[in-house]
């Protein structure tokens, strides 16, 4: 079955692409993916262990498992200031 995934901020920088179509096995989990993605792109492999991930506009865990035709996207951490005054 066929996904698109969605790269952004520091994700896209480090694919070197907007987006990728990928080919995967029906069934696959979102914990699967980012193990296929970390295999198949080297230069993710470090981002896969903490990035968040959205399935058709909704936060996805590892164990989900990923339909027919999704939209993929992957966020790295956000991190931010501190809220000291």
């Amino acid at each position: 079955m066929r996904v698109k995934l969605l790269f952004f901020a520091t994700l896209r920088d480090r694919a070197g692409m907007k987006f990728l179509e990928l080919e995967i096995p029906e069934g696959m989990t979102v914990q699967e993916l980012k193990d296929k993605i970390s295999a198949d792109y080297p230069n993710l492999k470090q981002s896969m262990q903490s990035v968040l991930i959205s399935v058709n506009k909704e936060y996805a865990f590892d164990e989900a498992v990923i339909p027919a035709n999704a939209e993929i996207a992957m966020f790295p951490p956000v991190s931010g200031g501190s809220w000291d005054s």
